[in-house]
């Protein structure tokens, strides 16, 4: 492992944060306890530099020594091989946790994020895309109810796969879209009481307001 940097957005508007995705890694890194910095982008000019460590032109990216990794799931399985705090050795918790990684980011997020884009924009309501995007959502949480019902954590013991399932969650209930699923709500009560969430949300949201 070399020297562990983290680079988000210098700045974002205030609706964004606390939710912009270096928190992911952040909340990882303070688990494991793990040393890492933290660098920043310019939001408003995101040029060749940033483009070569990012091609889509967000954030994160985190390097570790001469290697350069973006999107927040490819981070999280990165530091997961780093530490067994984020993800078991055991090849049966090792599997479980991968297999809900992709679960959070391909089943649960591509239901949400665009759900949650369209309250973000004040464009949800009475049509029928909107209709269609609720539905697909409830559909999701429904399947997660039982799961989150049965256990704690989603591999066993809290890992990588928590962060994400919970983070992404955690943008639902943002907008009270969990109201009817009460184990979904509880799982994230529970995952974002944990003191590594704690810090790197106020360190999140620090870095922004340092920009103001």
């Amino acid at each position: 492992m070399g020297e562990l940097v983290l680079t988000t957005y210098d700045w974002v508007p205030d609706p964004p944060r606390g939710f912009v995705r270096d928190l992911r890694i952040r909340w990882a890194l303070e688990e494991a306890g793990l040393p890492y910095s933290v660098e920043s982008t310019p939001f408003s000019e995101r040029g060749p530099e940033h483009l070569a460590h990012q091609p889509f032109g967000q954030t994160p990216w985190l390097t570790d020594g001469d290697l350069s990794i973006f999107e927040s799931g490819a981070i999280l399985l990165h530091l997961g091989e780093l530490n067994a705090l984020l993800m078991p050795t055991d090849p049966k918790g090792r599997n479980e946790t991968i297999e809900w990684v992709f679960a959070a980011l391909n089943s649960v997020e591509m239901a949400s994020l665009p759900w949650a884009i369209l309250r973000f924009s004040g464009l949800a309501g009475d049509n029928p895309a909107w209709a269609e995007l609720d539905r697909f959502l409830t559909l999701r949480l429904e399947r997660m109810e039982p799961v989150l019902t049965a256990r704690e954590w989603l591999a066993g013991s809290f890992s990588i796969a928590d962060i994400l399932m919970a983070d992404v969650l955690r943008l639902v209930d943002r907008f009270d879209g969990l109201a009817g699923h009460g184990a979904c709500r509880a799982y994230v009560a529970r995952a974002t009481a944990r003191p590594a969430f704690r810090k790197a949300h106020a360190d999140q949201m620090a870095h922004f307001a340092a920009a103001d």
